[in-house]
């Protein structure tokens, strides 16, 4: 038998120990970042890209989350369920373009061309009860989502429920149609299952926004890891 070159055996296991640990997981696990090629529409993903020309044996080829950029700007909290002097929004309720400018207005602030803009619906009260958490979420509607990216010129949204839009869909030929309008139309990634809870209640609505998703070629979402640093005293 031949000597391991490492010095690696019985001999060196009573004096060093090594510890290593496997992960297996779900892209969509926990806190994550959708890329665009997440979900496409009549065949496509953003940018008109086809899987036929652009989806490997590894994933996509194109739009991947390793494309992705460390993920630095003005972030936004918008507390509807503050707002509304609720602790958690109702199941299945479908907030509006008026619920977010009636939170803004109540929290003075204006949403700037490229923000990461975060939703609190108060969900993540239950997310220590997976069931409760994942049944009947309130969620964004197709409406608001449009007043986020198209008229407000956010970069990224999220929100701390599962799937940031709710159900049943508005959209009888689409099951998820805030995820084909944001991802494959708009080309605004998604943050899910953010906790936001610490954020309102210090009622911190600005925020520099810092976090860098998992660079997993061809990936369709990664964990994400984000950080908020307050901005004013």
């Amino acid at each position: 038998v031949m000597d391991d070159p490492m010095g690696v055996g019985e001999t060196m296991n009573l004096t060093r120990s090594y510890t290593g640990t496997a992960f297996s997981m779900y892209s969509h696990t926990g806190t994550h970042i959708d890329a665009l090629n997440h979900f496409g529409i009549h065949g496509k993903i953003w940018n008109g890209f086809e899987a036929d020309k652009h989806l490997g044996d590894r994933g996509w080829n194109v739009t991947g989350i390793e494309k992705f950029p460390p993920l630095i700007a003005r972030g936004v909290l918008i507390d509807v369920a503050g707002a509304k002097g609720m602790d958690m929004l109702p199941d299945s309720y479908r907030v509006t373009r008026q619920d977010l400018k009636d939170a803004l207005a109540r929290q003075q602030v204006k949403l700037q061309q490229g923000d990461i803009v975060l939703i609190r619906t108060g969900r993540m009260r239950l997310f220590e009860q997976p069931k409760a958490y994942m049944a009947n979420p309130p969620g964004m509607g197709l409406d608001a989502a449009r007043f986020l990216v198209e008229d407000s010129g956010a970069m990224i949204v999220g929100a701390d429920n599962l799937s940031f839009e709710t159900f049943p869909s508005e959209v009888s030929d689409d099951y998820v149609p805030l995820h084909t309008y944001l991802l494959a139309q708009q080309g605004a990634p998604i943050i899910e299952l953010v906790a936001l809870d610490e954020l309102a209640r210090d009622k911190v609505y600005e925020f520099a926004f810092i976090g860098g998703p998992l660079k997993i070629r061809g990936g369709d979402a990664a964990p994400l890891r984000p950080v908020a640093l307050p901005v004013r005293p």
